[in-house]
């Protein structure tokens, strides 16, 4: 059995001499507490809202060393998300574009170096702000400022640097701002900060329904979608979806396969997010679901709706909501009416009635007979006056100029006729 230490309540019961001798028979020190962070302190970054599409957003950090010595350089890092551009980059600076990966949206990251000393308790910012561009497609955008003391390496999924062809800045002193408080950095040798850009941009948000049609019992595959029509972007706070879209689906179904991006919110019901917590322009998502007819309900029908956060940016309502309908079918697949079998239960020489699905005929009404009789459509054979009538619907053998065998030969067919009614009979009943 593995030894356990005691909990913090009890070695507060021990003396404060008693823990000290402890200590000195065990040759152990008292811990000692962790120094405080050093290094640079970045001003305060305003967010940035209601800016243009198409317009430039300036951007002036400013940073304290609140170490006890100068530095010997330092970097400043400018990150942005897809709606967001930079303009004139500077010649010691390099610009990466970078992927999106997992939670993180594409970027666009510009690292600047200043190879100059850096005195404590003084206030920098550049010569000169570095300057952002507003796209078409922005809406809801990030900027992170970030300020080293060492050089920070590209992330996972960054393309090749390219180097700034603007004049190179330089950082000045700001003597009108206050400068961070000694001890007050948060991370030795770094600080960061994110603010919000926003655009005064919109973004039409819409659901597409679906009309199917099957049998009871038949499986049926149903696709409905959510598109982000723009011209804005989308983007969400972590851990939320762009969106959420909630399916119903119509009545007299099951659901025998859901969507993976959907969760069950009753029997026919569901919840369906989004693969991350951005959409771009002119993108989206398709949810699948299979159903199965189970019975049909005269004018059942479902829906699909958008839901979820509040969208102040999509001016359009009238595609939030779409209808998805069922048409089901007869069990013949054709929706034709049910027919019966058997007809009168026999014929005559003057010829016999037919029903669809009989033996005797194929026509969906039936036809009578007659010497020389109209055939039903559908039979083994079909005539007019003068024609050969068939067996099953009990006309007149044709005249082949054997007079005497016309008695014999009417008999036969009728005896036969006569026969299969009997057994029309005797299937239906069993």
């Amino acid at each position: 059995m593995p030894f356990t230490a005691p909990g913090p309540r009890a070695l507060r019961q021990s003396a404060g001499a008693i823990g000290a001798l402890a200590l000195l028979a065990l040759g152990a020190a008292p811990a000692v507490a962790d120094d405080a962070a050093t290094g640079p302190v970045l001003g305060g970054i305003a967010p940035v809202d209601g800016v243009k599409p198409g317009a430039q957003v300036p951007v002036s950090a400013t940073f304290t060393n609140t170490a006890g010595s100068a530095l010997a350089k330092v970097y400043l890092s400018y990150s942005v998300t897809r709606g967001l551009s930079h303009t004139e980059v500077p010649a010691n600076c390099l610009r990466y574009e970078v992927a999106p990966a997992d939670e993180a949206p594409g970027r666009s990251d510009v690292v600047c170096e200043f190879d100059q000393a850096v005195q404590p308790g003084v206030v920098y910012g550049t010569a000169k702000p570095l300057t952002l561009k507003a796209l078409d497609h922005a809406l809801y955008d990030e900027l992170r400022v970030t300020v080293d003391t060492h050089d920070p390496a590209p992330e996972e999924g960054a393309g090749e640097p390219v180097r700034g062809t603007a004049p190179a800045v330089g950082l000045v002193e700001r003597p009108g701002d206050t400068p961070a408080a000694p001890g007050s950095a948060r991370h030795d040798g770094w600080d960061a900060a994110t603010v919000a850009v926003t655009a005064d941009n919109t973004a039409d948000f819409q659901v597409t329904g679906a009309e199917l049609e099957g049998r009871v019992g038949q499986s049926v595959p149903l696709k409905v979608t959510f598109t982000n029509a723009g011209p804005g972007w989308v983007l969400r706070g972590l851990d939320k979806p762009a969106t959420h879209v909630l399916v119903k689906l119509p009545e007299g179904t099951s659901v025998t396969k859901a969507d993976g991006f959907c969760d069950k919110v009753s029997a026919r019901s569901y919840d369906c997010g989004t693969s991350q917590r951005w959409v771009n322009e002119n993108a989206g998502e398709t949810y699948h679901f299979t159903l199965r007819v189970d019975k049909a309900v005269t004018g059942a029908a479902g829906s699909v709706a958008l839901t979820g956060a509040t969208r102040p940016f999509d001016h359009e309502k009238t595609n939030d909501t779409a209808r998805v309908t069922l048409d089901v079918q007869d069990s013949t697949g054709g929706g034709g009416s049910t027919s019966t079998s058997g007809g009168t239960g026999g014929a005559s020489t003057t010829g016999g009635t037919g029903t669809s699905g009989s033996a005797a005929g194929g026509s969906s009404t039936g036809g009578t007979g007659s010497t020389g009789g109209t055939g039903t459509s559908g039979s083994a054979a079909s005539g007019s006056t003068g024609s050969t009538g068939s067996a099953a619907t009990g006309g007149n053998l044709a005249n082949t100029g054997s007079g005497p065998m016309l008695p014999v030969a009417a008999a036969a067919a009728a005896a036969v006729v006569v026969g299969a009614g009997a057994i029309i009979v005797v299937r239906r009943r069993r």
